[in-house]
């Protein structure tokens, strides 16, 4: 293995830089750019059972450091993308992660069902929706929301599981935990803050949803905490998300504990992120010496800390 491959729940990679679900559709625009056989991997745009139009617009709304979005998971449904949208993606030499999202733990599972017959590489599940069946709270807020939709895809798949927590919760590590104890095999996080803009002027929200997941540079901090926290907590391996922009700021997530890491925000910026920031940390490791796995969990803690959450 190369200095700068890793492997994610038995699943070899050949360089941990991977794009996030949401921020790079399907990979048509984004080919235009380079061969997109040089990324780690690629978390396709979230699929739910059937075609989703998403929120009413203004769906996007700048912010200082980042962005506020309420696309709602606008996708055409798992079956247009097992038949029109994979088939293109598996012309290239790279994992494909499907990103899934279900409003019971039934349309999880009969979905993992579906892609699992596809032989994917992996799927992750998108935990941050809203339960139907407990009055619209979010899966991903509560230990028990999480294990109710992991154990039901379990059930239904041998291929590895991706848990992609909610940073919206009091304890990351004990909806990690959960995952782990549901049969995850990988954590990603984190996932966009909730967030909301007024317009002083209108009065109104800007989001023609009120409000909308806050993502970019400034959840970065909040992202390499959760990170380090979820990686003492459990024995998965982790890919980190949530501002990354450059390689320093990948590294960040690797000395935190993360295995990957995942562009997200970064490339509706620069189509070019995502391939910038692997040549970045490739010259990186070129000047240490060292192979990715040499950097991941090498955080030196200060001595005078007696605890994560001291402040």
């Amino acid at each position: 293995m190369s200095k700068l491959g890793v492997t994610l729940a038995g699943v070899p990679f050949k360089n941990p830089v991977l794009v996030a679900s949401g921020t790079f559709g399907f990979g048509h625009e984004f080919s235009q750019f380079y061969d997109l056989s040089r990324l780690g991997g690629i978390m396709v745009k979230g699929l739910t059972p059937s075609r989703r139009e998403g929120n009413r617009p203004p769906r996007i709304a700048e912010t200082p450091l980042g962005m506020l979005n309420s696309v709602g998971l606008q996708n055409p449904g798992v079956d247009v993308f097992l038949e029109q949208e994979l088939p293109y993606l598996r012309g290239f030499d790279t994992n494909i992660i499907a990103n899934i999202t279900g409003a019971t733990p039934e349309e999880y599972a009969e979905m993992t069902e579906k892609l699992s017959d596809a032989k994917l590489d992996m799927i992750e599940i998108n935990v941050s929706c809203p339960n139907v069946k407990q009055g619209g709270a979010l899966f991903g807020a509560s230990a028990e929301g999480i294990s109710s939709v992991v154990s039901a895809c379990r059930a239904k798949t041998s291929l590895p599981l991706i848990v992609k927590l909610s940073p919206n919760v009091t304890d990351i590590a004990e909806m990690a935990r959960a995952a782990e104890a549901a049969g995850a095999d990988c954590i990603s996080l984190i996932n966009t803050i909730l967030g909301m803009r007024i317009d002083p002027v209108t009065r109104r929200p800007i989001l023609g949803n009120n409000m909308g997941g806050l993502s970019g540079p400034a959840i970065k901090p909040v992202a390499v905490r959760m990170v380090y926290q979820v990686a003492q907590a459990v024995k998965l391996p982790i890919i980190g998300m949530g501002g990354i922009m450059d390689a320093n700021d990948a590294m960040e997530f690797f000395l935190a504990g993360a295995s990957a890491i995942a562009v997200g925000t970064a490339n509706l910026v620069d189509p070019m992120a995502a391939v910038n920031l692997l040549e970045e940390l490739r010259d990186i490791l070129d000047s240490t010496g060292e192979s990715i796995c040499d950097i991941i969990g090498g955080v030196i803690l200060n001595e005078a800390a007696h605890g994560v959450n001291k402040l």
